[in-house]
């Protein structure tokens, strides 16, 4: 799969942003503590990392268990809070915004592909890649009208109507990675995508997600893959809460 032009040329907000920051990603020294009941610290899952990724670019971030890695991956998905340190997101810092701005921001600002498909068995695809749209607010029409365009964008619009389990792993992957672009997110945010697939089957699915970098897509990839990490043309490796190296290609 190489050509991905509709996503830019029918919805043009999928790779561009209106913020003047040419950043989407600026972490300043966050730290992330875990506490126990006593107040005494359990763990320093981060401690002070500092990472920039600018617009249209295809990171991995790397580490073995314990690194920090998975940590690092829910506080730049704004799925958790950092204890310590800024997060700015396309310019804006979330790390200062309330849990209710920041669950708004970060279902328009983010695109969520898990190596779980996570689809609704009991809906169709085109239902599943809707399910974001519909939480903002959206039309039905225009519900509709984006995700079969997210779909025709994976390839998929000759499945419409089918439900998951009709699907092979490879296209239920496809179907979650849409669902992630619908809503023309400015950063797509892939946690071992290929992880639940077999070799060929996951070396295609890597081939979306280079299509999508060629478009100018911001794609960051958390793999403990080093075959995955090869496709990407930055590496970010994490140890012991830490950034241990960070290398372009």
């Amino acid at each position: 799969m190489t050509d991905l032009q509709p996503l830019v040329d029918t919805a043009g907000g999928a790779v561009r942003s209106s913020s003047s920051s040419p950043r989407v990603i600026d972490i300043r020294a966050v730290k992330k503590v875990y506490y126990k009941p006593d107040g005494s610290v359990m763990a320093e899952a981060l401690r002070g990392v500092d990472v920039c990724i600018e617009r249209g670019e295809y990171v991995a971030i790397m580490g073995s268990s314990g690194s920090g890695k998975s940590t690092l991956m829910n506080v730049l998905g704004c799925l958790d809070r950092p204890t310590g340190g800024q997060y700015f997101l396309d310019g804006k810092e979330v790390s200062a915004m309330s849990d209710e701005e920041v669950s708004r921001y970060r279902g328009r600002a983010i695109g969520f592909v898990f190596q779980a498909f996570n689809l609704i068995p009991e809906l169709t695809i085109e239902a599943n890649v809707e399910v974001p749209l519909f939480y903002q607010g959206m039309d039905a029409k225009q519900r509709r009208e984006r995700a079969i365009e997210a779909l025709t964008t994976v390839q998929l619009e000759h499945r419409l109507g089918h439900r998951p389990r009709e699907l092979s792993g490879g296209q239920m992957q496809r179907v979650a990675i849409a669902r992630a672009l619908v809503t023309r997110p400015v950063l797509l945010l892939a946690d071992e995508p290929t992880g639940n697939l077999d070799t060929s089957t996951g070396q295609a699915i890597l081939e979306v997600f280079d299509a999508l970098y060629a478009t100018g897509m911001t794609i960051i990839m958390v793999t403990h893959d080093p075959k995955v990490s090869d496709r990407c043309k930055r590496v970010v490796r994490l140890a012991d809460g830490l950034v241990e190296s960070d290398v372009r290609k």
